[in-house]
């Protein structure tokens, strides 16, 4: 990404995405509460009679206040033991399982390893390859001088010397 796709000239903005990111100013990072509520899953439900709703065979007890209602469940598609309900875009409290026989949502899936290349061109790794020797080639601290360490004319004679 930051040896190719970043420094290319983008067709609709006309500049760099690293240039435009940058020209904003430090981008401000978001705090783990943020990104845990970015990548929660919601669903709309009926509040039943009882004050429950039904998420995926698990039922969940709710506020009496919502009954005949739609609610959203806001839930972590990978732990479903857990959920939160909304009304009106209002967060109502959490929901309390009564009946759990799901632990996770039928479509969340667990990230698998990335399917080989069928031409047999591993891209990412020429790219991999390619931004390590940019950046070997940027500092060479091989031939850094050491700090402290001074070579006196004494020592290069005594050098020529000896060979």
């Amino acid at each position: 990404m930051e040896t190719v796709y970043h420094r290319r000239v983008h067709s609709e903005t006309g500049e760099a995405p690293i240039n435009r990111l940058l020209s904003g100013g430090t981008p401000t990072l978001p705090s783990p509460e943020q990104l845990h509520e970015a990548f929660l899953w919601s669903e709309t439900r009926m509040v039943t009679k009882v004050a429950t709703v039904s998420l995926h065979g698990n039922v969940y007890e709710v506020d009496t206040a919502l009954v005949g209602s739609k609610v959203e469940v806001v839930f972590d598609p990978f732990d479903l033991s857990e959920v939160e309900i909304r009304f009106n875009s209002r967060s109502m409290g959490a929901g309390i399982p009564v009946v759990t026989r799901r632990h996770s949502h039928p479509q969340a899936r667990p990230e698998a390893a990335p399917a080989p290349s069928p031409t047999g061109i591993d891209y990412l790794g020429l790219i991999a390859s390619r931004h390590e020797a940019e950046l070997a080639r940027a500092i060479n601290y091989a031939e850094l001088p050491l700090p402290g360490l001074r070579i006196e004319e004494n020592d290069i004679e005594d050098e020529e010397e000896a060979k």
